[in-house]
């Protein structure tokens, strides 16, 4: 982007983000960085993993940001009798009365939506999971040999229940490496907390604003792959995605150790990607290494496999990122 057009297109979309978050506070109480890292997913067009125990407003949160960005919204709740039909949709046999012929007709599933809430995604056996992770990566699907594009932006919201695992299906790490983000959502502070509640049952509901047209926000999507990255922060998050492999060149030895598997190449793309979305959200005009050490969990704790001593020990991979964070020089 030439210097004009890209300072007034970061000053607007910078504006623009001031006011989304203002709206989204109305509903959403708290969970400042929850919303953030939701948005600049969106942004980087990338999914997201929730994870977070019932009863904290996903759905609300997920309704609401919808709502921001005037996109369609739809929710699959997900069963273990669920199939990839009812996700994608079917083919129906219809008879036009006045010339008796029989033809065949779709009708479109949820999946045709821009955004897509996937409660519990790990309610549901492997064969749905892996329709919808296919239709999440070459955005289209296929049914009955035809093939139909995902309206654009298509934005999948996956949740998951940490405190249940009796009768569920956990992601295989190939496919849990599709998300660009796992944000884990947490208990509100009691400050926050009595705010929520004495809001929530007030006889007001608030009213929501949209900010940007679905196709303002495509442009968003194209302008962040622009925004430009210097070959010192690139350098930072290889060396510190690098360093989460045991048989890395940069792997310190507790990685070694308590690590089974690290993250792939995809986590380097990203953690520049998300860098891009987090600078552009922030009004500025390229990404810095704080970016990337302020996106390193949610981008890698789902792809950092911790070994049976960490387990044993108690140690997450949440605890691996955080003590690379201090290990991993930003400059070498």
């Amino acid at each position: 982007m030439t210097e004009n057009n890209g300072k007034h297109t970061v000053e607007r979309v910078a504006d623009a983000s001031g006011k989304l978050f203002s709206e989204l506070g109305k509903v959403i109480i708290g969970q400042q960085n929850v919303v953030e890292q939701i948005v600049i997913t969106l942004m980087a067009r990338g999914h997201c993993l929730l994870v977070g125990v019932p009863g904290l407003g996903k759905t609300l949160l997920v309704k609401s940001i919808a709502r921001m960005f005037s996109l369609t919204f739809k929710r699959i709740q997900f069963t273990p009798d669920l199939m990839p039909a009812d996700i994608f949709g079917t083919e129906v046999m219809e008879e036009d009365a006045s010339t008796g012929k029989r033809d065949f007709r779709f009708i479109r599933g949820p999946v045709f939506a821009n955004i897509l809430l996937a409660d519990e995604i790990n309610r549901t056996p492997p064969k749905t999971q892996a329709a919808l992770l296919e239709a999440m990566e070459e955005r289209h699907v296929t049914v009955g040999g035809t093939t139909y594009d995902l309206t654009p932006p298509f934005f999948v919201l996956a949740t998951q229940n940490p405190i249940e695992l009796e009768g569920t299906y956990p992601l295989p790490e190939a496919q849990l490496d599709r998300f660009l983000m796992n944000i884990v959502i947490s208990y509100l502070p009691i400050a926050d907390e009595e705010r929520m509640v004495r809001e929530t049952t007030s006889p007001e509901e608030p009213q929501l604003e949209a900010v940007l047209s679905g196709t303002e926000l495509r442009e968003i999507q194209s302008l962040v792959r622009q925004v430009p990255v210097s070959e010192n922060v690139i350098s930072y998050a290889v060396r510190l995605v690098n360093s989460t492999r045991p048989t890395g060149e940069c792997a310190p030895d507790f990685v070694r150790e308590k690590v089974k598997w690290g993250a792939g190449s995809r986590a380097s793309q990203a953690l520049i990607l998300a860098g891009k979305a987090k600078a552009l959200l922030e009004g500025r005009y390229n990404v810095a290494c704080e970016d990337v050490r302020a996106l390193a969990s949610p981008v890698l704790r789902h792809r950092v496999i911790t070994n049976f001593h960490a387990d044993a020990e108690g140690i997450t991979s949440d605890d691996i990122v955080s003590q690379l964070l201090e290990t991993v020089p930003e400059t070498v």
